[in-house]
C-alpha cells in the first residue's frame, strides 16, 4: 500500500454493514479494546468487545475511514462509543454468522502507544490485557443467539 493510499478495511466494513442491514440482519462488530477505544469498560471481556451496530440499537452512527462513532444505551444509560477502524477484527450478521474477519495490528509497546494516543474515556489500566495473537484458539460450537466463532484468515 502506498503511504498516501487509504486502506480498504473501512470500505469493506461499511459494505458489510450495508449488506447486513439490506438483508434484515443485525450487524455486530468485534473490536480489540485499547487506550484509543471509547467503550464501557464493564462490557469488555479479554480485551475485546462485540457491539450491535444495527440502526435500531445505535444513534448517529458515523463510519469513517479512521473511526466508527455512535451513541448507544448500555444498561439504560446513553454512552458515546468511539472505535478505531484499525481495531475492528470482525463484522458479521448475528443471525447467520456470515461476515468477515480482519487483521489487526499487534498492540504497540505502552510507551509508544501512550505517545501516539489521544485521551480516552477508557483508562488502559482498567482494561484486561488483550489475548496473545500467537496463542492458538480451538474452534467452539456456535451458541444460540451468541457470537459465532470466527477464524482470522491471513
Amino acid at each position: 500500500m502506498e503511504p498516501s493510499e487509504i486502506p480498504t478495511k473501512p470500505y469493506l466494513v461499511r459494505a458489510l454493514y450495508e449488506w447486513c442491514v439490506d438483508n434484515g440482519y443485525t450487524p455486530h462488530v468485534a473490536v480489540r479494546v485499547d487506550a484509543r477505544t471509547q467503550v464501557p469498560p464493564e462490557y469488555v471481556r479479554n480485551g475485546e468487545i462485540t457491539l450491535n451496530i444495527s440502526p435500531g440499537a445505535v444513534h448517529k452512527l458515523q463510519m469513517g475511514n479512521e473511526l466508527i462513532e455512535f451513541s448507544a444505551r448500555f444498561g439504560g444509560v446513553a454512552r458515546h462509543i468511539s472505535v478505531p477502524v484499525a481495531n475492528v477484527f470482525a463484522l458479521y450478521a448475528r443471525e447467520t454468522g456470515h461476515g468477515m474477519t480482519f487483521e489487526i495490528e499487534p498492540p504497540k509497546p505502552a510507551a509508544q502507544a501512550h505517545a501516539e494516543s489521544e485521551p480516552s474515556s477508557v483508562a488502559p489500566s482498567a482494561l484486561p490485557a488483550p489475548p496473545s495473537p500467537t496463542a492458538p484458539k480451538a474452534p467452539e460450537p456456535p451458541k444460540p443467539g451468541g457470537r459465532p466463532p470466527l477464524r482470522r484468515i491471513k
